[in-house]
């Protein structure tokens, strides 16, 4: 497993843009957007290695992991209790 494999990314459709946005929060802020879902998290899951990367060129401490929190469920049981 890579470092980048410990950050979540997220893949959604925006109404407003009319097309997909990949983001990883807590590595990053923004992140990339396109009108193939696939191709924006391949693209996203690049980005994320390269930041990493980064991050360990200047031998800066990497952010706290994102992943390993359920956060599928966690979302699905938020919505369902409002």
């Amino acid at each position: 497993m890579n470092s980048a494999n410990r950050y979540v990314k997220i893949v959604e459709w925006s109404e407003e843009d009319q097309c997909f946005v990949g983001s990883c929060p807590g590595l990053f802020y923004g992140g990339c957007h396109g009108d193939d879902e696939q191709s924006v998290f391949a693209e996203l899951c690049q980005i994320a290695e390269e930041t990493v990367n980064l991050y360990k060129a200047e031998n800066r401490s990497l952010p706290p992991a994102t992943s390993g929190y359920d956060w599928a469920n966690t979302i699905t049981n938020t919505s369902t209790t409002n």
